[in-house]
């Protein structure tokens, strides 16, 4: 090899070799920032900083949760929609974002499928059907809908606000069998537990992580879980279907994304350590502890699965008659 050919190979390898680091080969060079659409302390941020923990130690570079909660996730969304497409900043967004305030909002100050791009998916939940014990008799599902209908004036439901997945699955239930029933939306789990335990609000259908203590302690009562098959921290209670409910499988769920514009390799990158670091008992059981289940998708797989979920959310928005001028 000439010494002239030496020295441009040399000067080709220079110049390609930010090229590959944009798309990802040195991914992440520095400092990752996760948004979190969802108040600290909640099972959403547990468990993004649980896995954030895992990549920090895997990849070298610090990863930094940010909490930017309102609006139904859409102050997260758009935060990440605006930063740079380098690969640094990513988003855990909620199914809202992506399967219900887009029927729900009359504007956005994004375009969900234009400005952001879902790596992975990376968890789900249950919700539970629960009911104050003290105030509502019912111990079965089929008892509470017999209770319901049978109420004069009908009942009311709590949820953690408009078009969010426990006040459709709410409405959703309701219309399934026949009840009528009053949504009255809260900010939170730590406002509609009061009043339930009050007797103010008679029914919710609700993140499993926030009920988990009350149902222990018998205060409120499990009548079913929205999950396919029973949850290993309430064996007795049966799943929807088992409770005489039929197509009621509602398992919210949530991805890691980037802004619009990111290298693919970077976003296939993020897919893969999703997948190796959610993997394993241990990982299974802290989820589990905060009553969640990992989930790890391509982005391929993300973005068809994403597509699935749109008609049957949009219908549970017109049912709910919700509507966010």
């Amino acid at each position: 090899m000439t010494h002239r050919r030496s020295l441009l190979l040399a000067a080709a390898g220079c110049l390609a070799a930010p090229g590959l680091r944009t798309q990802g080969a040195e991914w992440p060079s520095r400092t990752v920032r996760v948004i979190v659409g969802f108040p600290p302390g909640g099972s959403v941020d547990v468990l993004t900083r649980i896995l954030a923990e895992r990549m920090q130690a895997r990849t070298g570079q610090a990863w930094v949760v940010e909490n930017r909660p309102g609006a139904g996730g859409n102050i997260s969304a758009e935060a990440l929609a605006r930063s740079a497409p380098d690969g640094h900043t990513i988003a855990m967004l909620p199914i809202s974002i992506y399967a219900i305030n887009r029927f729900l909002y009359a504007r956005l100050p994004f375009d969900p499928d234009r400005d952001l791009i879902p790596a992975s998916l990376v968890w789900d939940f249950p919700n539970v059907a629960v009911v104050p014990a003290q105030h509502v008799p019912a111990r079965t599902l089929a008892e509470f809908v017999a209770w319901a209908k049978a109420r004069p004036g009908g009942i009311s439901y709590g949820s953690s606000g408009v078009g969010t997945t426990i006040h459709l699955s709410g409405a959703l239930f309701a219309a399934r069998n026949g009840i009528a029933a009053t949504h009255v939306p809260f900010r939170g789990a730590a406002q509609t537990i009061p009043a339930m335990l009050a007797g103010d609000i008679h029914f919710a259908i609700d993140g499993l992580a926030s009920y988990m203590p009350l149902i222990q302690e018998g205060k409120v009562r499990a009548l079913a879980i929205t999950s396919d098959r029973r949850w290993p921290t309430l064996p007795d209670v049966p799943t929807m279907a088992e409770a005489g409910v039929p197509d009621f499988v509602i398992m919210p769920w949530s991805t890691w994304s980037f802004p619009a514009g990111t290298p693919p390799r970077i976003v296939a990158r993020l897919a893969e350590l999703v997948r190796e670091l959610t993997a394993g008992p241990e990982m299974e059981r802290r989820a589990i502890e905060v009553g969640a289940h990992w989930r790890a998708t391509t982005p391929e797989e993300t973005r068809a699965f994403i597509q699935s979920e749109l008609p049957r959310w949009q219908e549970m928005v017109r049912i709910s008659g919700a509507r966010v001028e």
